[in-house]
């Protein structure tokens, strides 16, 4: 039997080869936040830069023992929203590769990312990946977009779905499959989710999307399960066997990933794509393990974009 997160611990062992990736924490103004931060620190993931109101971290640090002595910390004494703004403020300055959230929500810190003026907006639309380490599964399982874009349009899956490609490739993984989920594997005009994902496909066939094996409308069972694909005659590189699974909508993926993490006992590390930094997106109720993978994820990330940057210059 697999070992509890063997696949989030191969993952972590590995970005421990690679130099810590200077991190912007935004806002780590809870025991919570600043400990994740700090143990990724001590395993060599990030090097962090905490963002916040300095006497509020020391104070914080003293009260739960936490060792901050060597993270460099940049006062933002105001708000959470400052602490997010000086965040990717150090980014734009290349003194970071990577954000992390801490303390603030979610939406205080991408509303900094996304700023028109002073964001790290790509040409590419931002989106959400969780990395699911579903017990019984021989390798992870990547989950789009559960977090960020609601209902998006053809345009807009066909870059979550490249953000979902090119962060596998960061991944490691060899060969990407992509099953691009509805409620059936049929297309109907009567769901148009079906619809999409034919078009995603036909995207793909003409090289507007690249990368990856991509199929799709599929149902989550034949997506996943060889069994299920055989019994439906669905002759395809991907059905049964995809490591990527998009959902047609966020309601569709939240309570996928949730599903898995609540039903099946699956950790789900996230990480937001398309900025021109990894966001790492935790949570308070994460387990130790799961922020550790969400920094691993985005060390590979930002090494990735590294090397990416070098073949173009």
């Amino acid at each position: 039997m697999q070992a509890e997160h063997e696949k989030y611990q191969r993952l972590i062992d590995y970005c421990t080869t690679i130099p810590p990736t200077p991190t912007a924490v935004a806002h780590p103004c809870d025991a919570s936040s600043l400990e994740g931060a700090m143990q990724a620190a001590r395993m060599g993931l990030i090097a962090p830069t905490l963002v916040g109101p300095r006497e509020r971290l020391w104070e914080i640090a003293e009260t739960h023992g936490i060792d901050i002595a060597g993270a460099e910390i940049v006062d933002a004494p105001h708000s959470a929203a400052a602490a997010a703004a000086a965040a990717v403020a150090l980014v734009k300055e290349g003194r970071a590769e990577a954000l992390m959230k801490g303390s603030l929500h979610t939406d205080e810190l991408m509303a900094a990312v996304v700023s028109r003026d002073a964001g790290l907006r790509t040409a590419r639309r931002i989106s959400h990946c969780f990395v699911m380490d579903v017990p019984g599964r021989e390798e992870a399982l990547i989950i789009t977009d559960a977090a960020v874009n609601i209902a998006p349009t053809l345009e807009e899956k066909a870059d979550i779905l490249q953000n979902a490609i090119d962060f596998a490739h960061a991944l490691r993984i060899r060969e990407v499959r992509v099953a691009v989920l509805s409620a059936m594997e049929t297309v109907s005009a009567k769901v148009p989710s079906t619809v999409e994902a034919a078009a995603l496909c036909k995207m793909v066939d003409r090289g507007q999307i690249s990368g990856a094996l991509v199929d799709g409308p599929l149902a989550l069972d034949n997506a996943i399960d060889p069994e299920a694909a055989r019994i439906k005659k669905i002759r395809s590189a991907v059905a049964g066997r995809a490591n990527v699974l998009m959902a047609p909508d966020l309601e569709a993926g939240n309570m996928l990933a949730k599903s898995l993490s609540f039903l099946a006992g699956a950790d789900a590390a996230g990480i937001v794509l398309g900025a021109r930094v990894p966001v790492i997106l935790t949570s308070r109720a994460d387990k130790v393990m799961t922020r550790l993978a969400s920094c691993a994820v985005a060390v590979l990330v930002a090494q990735a974009r590294r090397e990416s940057a070098k073949v173009e210059g």
